[in-house]
């Protein structure tokens, strides 16, 4: 089932996730829908709190992107980050932040320790674009927009569409949530 996506002035995007003790056949169905749901809106990447749920589970499949064809889908779990390697900076966008993009350093490579669909642990070594994916879905997982990681003076550039996105006007290819305007203003 494709879920409707939260966008940037809700407030499930700027909170903590709760980390899951395990998987049952709800948590299955839900990273099926998150799968769904990604690909419809054309994402390499999802995190749960995208969707309204506050939980630690995120899902990744970059292998539409040019040169990665070969890339596995991953449902990550509880992840954390272990080690770090090199920085390098890219541009990012976000599917809870439509038609907005910008310039974000990260690390270039990370080690991760986390648990998979069957809830077993793993850890694992990424570059390149899964490491960028992984980190900015983790981000969500923090409370943590790829906006917020912007230099201030290219943070201002985008200003104006983050504040079309807070008053709702944003078009997409894909179902959102669209927090209403505040009654006081009308």
């Amino acid at each position: 089932m494709i879920l409707p996506i939260n966008t940037y002035s809700d407030e499930v995007l700027r909170r903590r996730a709760k980390p899951l003790k395990g998987t049952d056949r709800q948590l299955e169905e839900l990273i099926g829908n998150m799968f769904e749901s990604m690909r419809n809106a054309e994402g390499i990447g999802l995190a749960a709190p995208q969707i309204g749920v506050s939980l630690r589970l995120l899902v990744v499949d970059i292998s539409l992107a040019d040169g990665y064809g070969e890339a596995s889908p991953m449902v990550v779990i509880n992840p954390h980050i272990i080690a770090v390697k090199g920085f390098n900076s890219m541009e990012e966008g976000c599917l809870s932040i439509p038609d907005v993009r910008g310039e974000v350093v990260r690390p270039s490579a990370i080690q991760l320790k986390y648990r998979d669909e069957n809830f077993e642990e793993r850890v694992g070594e990424f570059d390149d674009l899964a490491a960028r994916v992984l980190q900015h879905e983790i981000d969500h997982l923090d409370g943590t927009l790829f906006v917020d990681r912007m230099q201030r003076r290219d943070r201002r550039k985008i200003q104006k569409g983050l504040d079309a996105i807070t008053r709702g006007s944003v078009r997409t290819s894909y179902p959102v949530v669209v927090q209403p305007e505040d009654s006081e203003a009308m």
